[in-house]
Formats: C-alpha cells, structure tokens, sequence
C-alpha cells in the first residue's frame, strides 16, 4: 500500500480500532479460521516471504509478496478442507492450489503480462475460481463477461476492456465464433467443460501441460465485473484499484489520505460480521458452507462467495438456478450462508406445498437477499418458510448497493424484530456513508423526507469504467466540497439511519405534471395472492402524455381479470393518478438473471413510433 499520509494513518489508528466493525471483522476472521490456524497461516506467510528472518525485512515488507503468499498460505493451512463443489466435483483447497499456479503458469506462457486483461464467459463451477485466482496472482484484470449479452453487448463489452485471453464454456464457442472477427485483441480463446474448436485452446490440456509451481506473481485483485445494463450498454467497473489497493502494488492509489481508505475498506467488508461471521460454524466441517445459485458474473453475487475467498468457507455452486435444487442442496451440504434475488424466493415460494415441505433446511443461517426490491410479504414469508423447515431463527437479510457502490445499508433479523416496519426498509447504513440529499434545495434531507440517494464507500473513491468514453465522475455530486455518488435511486431515511427507496429517477412516470414512482404501485399489486411478478411502466397517453401501465405475470394456474388488478390497487389505497390506466397480463417478464427488470424492452413495444421522453 502506497497511498498519501502514514501520519495520518497513525492518528487514525484510534477511530479506526474503535469502530464497532473493525471489532466485528476481526472476531469474524478469528471465529472462522480458528486461532491455532490463524498462527499457521501468519507463520507459514512469514517463511515464505522471508519476512521472519530479520528485523529489517519484516519492516520492509511488500505487498506484492506479502499478499499472494498469505492467500497461499491460507489454501495450504486448510489443505484437504473442501473448498468448491461444483456438479460432481468435490475439489479441496490443496487441489485448488496446484490447479490456480498450472493455470497461471499456462497463462503466462501464452504471453499475459500483468495488467494485461483475461476475460472470462462461464457457467458458474470451479473454472472460474480458478481463473480469478490465477488472474489474480500474474496481475491480469478479468472482466465478468455477462452469457446473457445480446450479440452486439458483448461485443461491446469485450472490446471496451480488450483482453488478451478468453476463458469460455463450451457451451459459448457458437457465440465466440460469431463475433471473432469483431474482438480483436483477444489472441486466445481457452475452452472449458468440453471440446476445443479449431484455433481455440483446452482449458484441461493447458492445466495438465503446464508446471505446478508458484507461478512469477504481481499480484492485483482481478474483481472486475459490468453494470447490469438495464439503461444502456452495460459498462465495467474497476474493482482492481479501490478494492485492490488494499492488496496490490499495481493498484492506483485512490485520492483519499490511507486512513480514510481503511476505514471505507473496514466499513465494506464488514458485511461478513453484520451477517453472522461470529456465529455461523458447521457442526461438522466448522466454516461456512455457501451456497452460489446466481450467476458468479454479477456484481451482488460476490457475497455469496467473499466466505470462501477469505474466510476458509466451502463454496457450493450451481451451474443454473433450480429451485428444486436449491433446497436440496441446502439439506445435503448442511449451507448456512447463501446470496439471493427476490425472483428466486419467489419461485421458491410457489413450489408445491409437498416439494417444498420435503427438505431439511436447519443448517440456514444467512439468507442475503440483494439486486432488486423485494416485497415485506416476500421477506415475511421467506422466514416463515425457513422456520418451518427447521431453521432455529429468521434468515432474511438484505443490503442495498450497486456495482459502483458495493454495500451500503444492511437489514438485519434483529432490527425487524424490534420493529416490523423496518421490513420495509433495506436496513441501516453500515457498510458505507450513505444520505438523502434534495437536489432543489442543494441541502440534506431531514429524517422522513424524500430525495436523491448519495453514497460515498470504498469502490466509489476510485471509480473508473474501464474503456467507456462515459466517464463515472458524471454520475459524482460535490457536496461541501465531497464527492458523492448517485445512484439515480430516490428514497428517505428515518431516525434511527435505515433507508427506504421509493423509486429510480429513470424510470419515473410524469402524469400531467406529477410525478410517479412504479415501485409503490408494484408493491401493491404483488401483493395480490396470484401474482408472481409485474412491471409498472409508462405508458402514452395523448392527453396526459404518459400514465402508469402494470404488465403482469400471474402465477402457474391462475386466472385473473385486468379489471381485478385495478380494482385491488384501489382496494390497496393507491392514490387515484397512481392507478394503472392499462393492464396487461403476460406470460413472462424480462428479468435478468440478477433479478433486474429490463423495462426498456417492455416499454418499447407501446412506444414504437411515438416521441418518448427519456
């Protein structure tokens, strides 16, 4: 670490230690890795660096060795512990070792040189570990190419971060072959998961060929994943500086002084404390046993799988999500942590009562939920499920965030508990610096009062989009001489710092002058026993130019009339101009996979040929 001001560092020190996160992450990294392992991994990092042979050298440490050989360190003190299951595939953290320095030795053989950039396009399984870590451990950025882009989005995509190598699934080389011609820098393609085709790589031949050595390390945290892209081309975000920093001699310093920095880095990684890393142990392997249902690809995902990057947990992963599935897997790998989006509660929720009710799930601590609103039913009848399946407490937690901002606010079982109506919210501030701000005033908001959601964490203090003629410092608003991030988001924050969002900026509806938020309405309407899923859009109207329009996806089975939608939002007390003036029923939705609705293309078949704004 290189940053501005070891003197403000010390006087730091203070503030730093007295946060009750700093106190929390560390007991969570002691709970996890257990205190005679904890000395193992220091004292095995200390003789592979060199650092414990003399005073001089242990004051002259570097980063650049000492990083990569704690994280090596760690995989070999927790040896023949599993560390990923994927499929069939049981493989410890003493495989994952040998595995990540053939890769990265192969890597560097085909001419990756650090900085240079190593895309990957996977189905989740332990390939993609393996080459985060082996990117991680040569320097080389590896951008999170989303499978679900459309052909010019990933296009665009590969060619905004230009990587030298791409690691894909088999089942990808159609898509790869279709564009070769348009991603030029890409100089190898490496095939996972089954037979190269001609000119490509085998991910397997390259692991099997290459030596089992600590690969020659410039060590950078390869995090680098896109923006959703439900407004736009999707736009990747660089993790590798502001994260990595921490970690990396390559990183660029941020333009903060170094305490400041550690206290955002303490304030974001504490969500491991806030949502149990003190108390979750398998009674049987005693670490966290995470289950990865969503695609590794996305941004939120990283919580599902930061215990098994840090903290010595087993990562269980799914190649597709499968709601079936997912219940059995949290019965047979005993999971206590798992990373979710609303949709897939929800279609956990409609399984029939018999399947659902045939699982074990006591093993389930932590039950994070993120990426879209979920409903307070939804988080009700999650606990109440869970409950009923074993589990000894309420499970749902939540956090708010982004790709640019990481975590910010932090819903806890405790804080509903003390008050029901804080389902509501999307919990405390606590893993960032977080306020409502009123643009027309240019003032904070008081307690209750609706505005602009601004945030300032630690992957705002360095945020770049890698390769985007859009810069990110337009998306910054200076307050008293502070840059904050906005998000777009609107929303109000109460007495006790929780934060309720109450609409998005681009998506606002304006009816005659007044101004519409869909996720009121859309809340309302899912409230209705046989809705699934709906999108509250805007809709043309030749008087008021545009009304709320509801399109709706019920449940499988059941059978409601438009009219029925809108007479239930007059029943849920929707005021008058926020009740749809059209209703839809449809037999899909077009959500991501992270749980995102691309409203774009919805709003787009009632708009063809009429001036929209926005």
């Amino acid at each position: 670490m290189h940053g501005k001001g070891f003197g403000h560092l010390i006087r730091a020190l203070p503030s730093l230690a007295s946060m009750e996160q700093t106190g929390g992450l560390l007991r969570t990294f002691l709970k996890q890795w257990g205190g005679l392992n904890t000395l193992r991994i220091f004292l095995k990092t200390g003789q592979r660096t060199g650092h414990l042979k003399t005073i001089n050298a242990l004051l002259n440490f570097r980063l650049e060795k000492i990083t990569p050989n704690f994280l090596v360190s760690l995989w070999e003190v927790f040896g023949e512990r599993e560390a990923i299951i994927s499929g069939t595939s049981r493989l410890s953290y003493s495989g994952l070792k040998t595995r990540v320095f053939k890769l990265g030795n192969a890597l560097q053989s085909l001419g990756l040189k650090p900085k240079d950039s190593c895309a990957e396009l996977l189905y989740n399984g332990n390939e993609f570990f393996e080459a985060f870590f082996a990117c991680s451990l040569i320097g080389c950025p590896m951008p999170f190419l989303n499978w679900h882009m459309t052909r010019d989005e990933l296009v665009h995509a590969i060619n905004t971060t230009k990587p030298k190598a791409l690691i894909l699934s088999s089942e990808f080389i159609p898509k790869i072959l279709a564009i070769k011609d348009l991603i030029p820098s890409v100089q190898h393609c490496i095939v996972a998961g089954g037979k190269a085709s001609d000119g490509m790589l085998s991910y397997e031949d390259l692991i099997s060929d290459a030596s089992g050595s600590m690969p020659d390390t410039h060590f950078i945290v390869a995090l680098n994943p896109y923006t959703g892209g439900t407004t736009g081309m999707p736009k990747n975000v660089n993790y590798f500086d502001s994260i990595g920093y921490a970690f990396s001699d390559l990183a660029t310093p941020p333009e903060v002084p170094l305490g400041e920095y550690l206290r955002f880095l303490i304030l974001q990684f504490s969500f491991m404390f806030y949502f149990g890393g003190t108390e979750i142990c398998d009674e049987k392997t005693r670490n966290m046993r995470c289950l990865i249902p969503g695609p590794l690809y996305h941004a939120g995902t990283i919580a599902a799988w930061v215990p098994f990057i840090l903290l010595g947990g087993t990562g269980v992963v799914m190649k597709i999500f499968d709601e079936k599935e997912f219940l059995r897997l949290i019965e047979a790998e005993r999971i206590n942590w798992v990373f979710v989006v609303p949709t897939m509660l929800e279609k956990i929720l409609s399984l029939p009562e018999e399947t659902k009710n045939s699982y074990d799930l006591s093993s389930m601590h932590t039950l994070i939920c993120a990426a879209a609103p979920a409903t307070p039913e939804l988080k009700i009848a999650t606990n109440a499920y869970f409950r009923s399946r074993g589990s000894r407490r309420n499970v749902f937690t939540e956090f708010y965030g982004s790709s640019e901002t990481g975590a910010a606010s932090v819903l806890l079982p405790a804080d509903y508990e003390e008050k029901p109506g804080r389902y509501e919210s999307v919990g405390k501030v606590r893993c960032a610096e977080t306020g409502v701000f009123d643009k027309e005033a240019n003032s904070w908001c008081k307690p209750g009062e609706e505005g602009s959601i601004m945030t300032r964490s630690l992957t705002t203090l360095n945020l770049k989009y890698v390769g985007s003629t859009e810069q990110a410092g337009k998306a910054f608003r200076i307050i008293d001489g502070t840059p904050w991030f906005d998000d777009g988001l609107k929303g109000r924050m109460d007495d006790d710092g929780f934060l309720y969002l109450t609409g998005r900026d681009k998506e606002m509806i304006i009816t005659g002058g007044v101004n519409i938020f869909p996720n009121e309405i859309e809340t309302a309407i899912k409230r209705h026993a046989k809705v699934l899923d709906v999108a509250v859009i805007r809709y043309p109207d030749h008087v008021l130019g545009e009304v709320p329009a509801a399109i709706v996806q019920l449940k499988d089975g059941q059978y409601v009339t438009t009219d029925e939608i809108i007479e239930f939002c007059r029943n849920e007390r929707l005021m008058g101009f926020k009740i749809p003036r059209y209703v839809e029923i449809v037999t899909t939705l077009p959500r991501h996979i992270d749980g995102k609705m691309r409203k774009k293309e919805i709003e787009d078949k009632y708009w063809e040929g009429i001036e929209r704004r926005g």
